[in-house]
């Protein structure tokens, strides 16, 4: 397993969200440092800021790392295990 200490992402989420929970699980088990940006209900960002980030953001989570923009919990998936030889299923 490759350590990405020094590697950032932000993921747009919701509360409540199990794809979110997910995608951050899966990248802090990476060592990425993870910064959450809560959505709506009990979150400090709203839909506006997610969309000014995502302009074509229709779900969370939306997922950036080192400031390049992957997408949802799919996307992100597939670029773990490009870059990282990350084959979890969940």
């Amino acid at each position: 397993m490759q350590t990405n200490l020094k590697q950032h992402s932000i993921v747009y989420s919701q509360l409540y969200c199990p794809a979110c929970v997910k995608a951050k699980a899966a990248l802090a088990h990476l060592g990425y440092a993870v910064e959450e940006r809560i959505i709506g209900q009990g979150g400090t960002y709203t839909k506006e800021q997610l969309m000014a980030a995502v302009p074509n953001a229709r779900s969370v989570p939306q997922i950036f790392v080192n400031d390049l923009y992957i997408g949802g919990l799919k996307e992100l998936r597939e670029y773990l295990i490009e870059h990282h030889d990350y084959n979890k299923e969940d």
